[in-house]
């Protein structure tokens, strides 16, 4: 979803409007996540662009640590996904996790993924139509 601000297919009031008066957070392996992106650009350019981007982004949101209670949850959620033989991306259970713990709702454009987890509550965003949709 983030990523998605970034390169302006996702509108940042279709955020702020899904849960409005909400805080907006993210997980600490969201924020990596993030970063990784940062160090992974091709060019200074985009270097620079991310930059700017994650300065003005990490400056506004808080961050939500992976701590016992996240880990706690998260084993048990991953214990019921294997129970089910359904998986999620390894970092996406911890994002979901560190949601079910801190007792939020998980704003996403990834919804098929995020269902599968017991009790989390999802709320689904919508990329921008391009021309070429």
């Amino acid at each position: 979803m983030l990523v998605a601000l970034e390169r302006g297919s996702l509108h940042p009031e279709a955020v702020a409007s899904a849960q409005p008066g909400a805080r907006l957070a993210i997980s600490a392996i969201t924020a990596s996540e993030l970063l990784h992106g940062w160090h992974r650009a091709r060019t200074p350019a985009q270097r620079r662009t991310r930059e700017r981007f994650l300065t003005a982004l990490l400056a506004k949101l808080a961050i939500l640590p992976f701590d016992l209670p996240v880990a706690r949850i998260h084993a048990g959620a991953w214990a019921s996904l294997a129970e089910r033989g359904q998986v999620i991306g390894p970092h996406d259970l911890i994002i979901a996790a560190t949601a079910l713990a801190c007792r939020i709702p998980l704003a996403t454009l990834n919804e098929r993924q995020f269902d599968k987890v017991d009790k989390l509550r999802v709320v689904p965003l919508k990329k921008r139509q391009t021309a070429d949709e």
